[in-house]
């Protein structure tokens, strides 16, 4: 069987000869299937001696994070969601501090270190800011992994040039490490390592690696027999398994269920009478059904039976019912949750009454501005709801937008979507990497990139582009440009044309959108679907005439002024 991410921890803290302890720590081993999407997460936090509140800093910090860590979306990468949650806190402290008497002096108010390590599959993510240290152990060597966020004033005194708290905006270091069994990783506060080293603390867990709780306290000690006269606070985590499964394991839960036959119109299926067939193809079937419990019409999608031996396309179609369930948009298709036992491997979606863009464009080769702006402005909220959860659809193209009979415009098929979250967890699949259709795939995946968001904006406008012109702006020439030298060299086709009324500054607009370059293009949907209304300033001053054109009194009265004024300076005597 596959194994699971295992770790043994050990942590003490102590208030030394402090009056009270303002360190505080904690740790948070989950269950599956939290373990795999979320991790691991220990995180020690330590106040500042000045200031009399900062143990509520440390325990608000260190509570608020542990807790709302595992609030977040599992789409989110582990980055995302530990900053938003470390972002709110240090908002919160700030304002205690703001509102308090601690206002015009930092140092009294709420404010206190921050260290994390959040373990997830094969990779440890590390959160720092402050002066509290994270070690790794590996192969008896010990290397300090945090920078110490100090400014010294002179030889002995100094003072915290970054901490939680301190000011509005937070500025934390993030990096990640590739984990290793055995690896030991120590979070340890500056009451601990200043007086312990990294040798002493390195046999100390050799002599009780079974006992980290007590090895941690005995470190501690130590220190304060060194003479520490700071609050003492230690964390050891020791990574003792590492998750791995083989392709043979897990495409064994992927077929769990046993793959549905070719269903024809009338047959009952799991519950479901099937009207008639919509899609077929070498990928998947996709029906039109009933469902026999509540009358509602729903869409039935099963897996292609000569795909069944391909771990990487089943794995993508099952993604398409967990994309489904966590966005929350009129503009994206929904999942018809499951109300009784399945018995066979497919996914139920809702149906909807109405067309294909694919098909609306036969039906309106000419269609009006304002028509366009609207589908394509229903279109990037449908985009907007996949980037806020850090997803990538990569598979935009008209086949895969619904318009309905009441003109709502609705994203379907997220076979192809990219999960920042799930992206971090390590597979022994090997995934394609250009999975969209490729005329609408932007250019930065044919050389091996991997996508953004303005990866989907590409997509978009390249549909825009053709709604308009019922042409593509490269041709087919972008799927075969697979080198910068290649990309550099394709030409847009300008969208304007004698035969359609297109102002000239939506040409413009769909230009920038469509750049190979994506750090050229717009970088919110949001600017590209404001730029499709109205002219943006750029493109009038490029394009307003000369003075001249515009007000020739005014052009030669400044004229005359300028000649005035040179005669005089002329005529001065030197």
């Amino acid at each position: 069987m596959a194994s699971q991410l295992k770790v043994t921890v050990g942590q003490y803290s102590d208030k030394g000869r402090k009056d009270i302890n303002q360190d505080f720590h904690g740790v948070y081993i989950p269950e599956e299937p939290v373990l795999a999407s979320k991790g691991i997460a220990i995180a020690l936090a330590d106040g500042i001696s000045s200031s009399q509140v900062s143990q509520i800093a440390s325990e608000a910090t260190i509570r608020g994070f542990l807790m709302d860590y595992y609030c977040t979306s599992e789409a989110w990468s582990v980055k995302k969601s530990a900053q938003q949650v470390l972002t709110a806190t240090n908002s919160w402290l700030f304002s205690q501090s703001h509102r308090s008497e601690y206002r015009y002096n930092k140092d009294k108010g709420y404010v206190c270190t921050f260290s994390s390590i959040i373990l997830k599959s094969t990779t440890a993510h590390l959160f720092h800011i402050g002066d509290s240290r994270i070690y790794r152990l590996r192969n008896n060597e010990a290397e300090q992994l945090t920078e110490d966020h100090r400014s010294w004033v002179s030889k002995t005194e100094s003072h915290l040039s970054r901490a939680m708290g301190v000011n509005d905006k937070l500025e934390i270091d993030y990096q990640t490490q590739n984990l290793e069994c055995d690896d030991v990783f120590i979070l340890a506060t500056d009451g601990v390592y200043e007086f312990v080293d990294t040798d002493y603390i390195n046999d100390a867990i050799k002599a009780r690696p079974d006992d980290l709780n007590y090895v941690a306290k005995i470190i501690i000690e130590h220190a304060l027999e060194q003479g520490s006269d700071d609050n003492l606070t230690l964390q050891i985590i020791r990574v003792d398994k590492l998750p791995s499964q083989n392709v043979d394991e897990l495409y064994q839960q992927l077929t769990a269920l046993p793959f549905p036959p070719i269903l024809d119109a009338r047959m009952v299926f799991d519950g479901f009478t099937i009207v008639r067939s919509i899609h077929a193809s070498s990928r998947s079937h996709v029906y039109f059904a009933i469902d026999n419990d509540s009358n509602e019409l729903v869409i039935i999608k099963t897996p292609s039976v000569d795909l069944q031996n391909d771990p990487a396309y089943l794995e993508r179609f099952l993604m398409e019912e967990w994309v489904a369930r966590r966005i929350n948009s009129p503009n994206v298709l929904k999942p018809c949750l499951p109300s009784r036992k399945r018995n066979y491997l497919y996914i139920v979606m809702e149906y909807i009454e109405g067309q294909t863009l694919t098909q609306w464009m036969r039906d309106n080769p000419k269609p009006d501005m304002t028509m366009v702006r609207e589908i394509v402005g229903q279109i990037a909220k449908g985009l907007q709801a996949f980037h806020r959860l850090e997803m990538l659809h990569q598979d935009l193209r008209p086949e895969n937008i619904m318009i309905d009979n009441r003109g709502t415009v609705k994203i379907i098929d997220f076979g192809a979507t990219k999960v920042a979250g799930l992206s971090e967890i390590s597979s022994p699949l090997e995934r394609d990497h250009i999975l969209g259709t490729a005329q609408y795939t932007a250019p930065e995946y044919f050389l091996g990139e991997n996508g953004s968001p303005r990866s989907d904006l590409f997509s978009l406008a390249v549909i825009c582009y053709q709604m308009l012109s019922n042409k593509l702006p490269y041709g087919t020439h972008v799927s075969t440009a697979r080198t910068k030298s290649a990309q550099n060299k394709l030409y847009y086709q300008t969208v304007l044309h004698e035969d359609r009324e297109i102002p000239a500054w939506i040409d413009d607009t769909l230009k920038r959108a469509l750049h190979p370059n994506p750090y050229k293009r717009y970088g919110e949907l949001s600017e590209f679907i404001f730029d499709l209304q109205q002219p943006n300033r750029a493109f009038l001053n490029k394009t307003a005439p000369p003075l001249m054109e515009r007000n020739p009194v005014l052009f030669w009265k400044s004229v005359s002024l300028i000649l005035l004024c040179i005669i005089i300076y002329l005529s001065i005597p030197k």
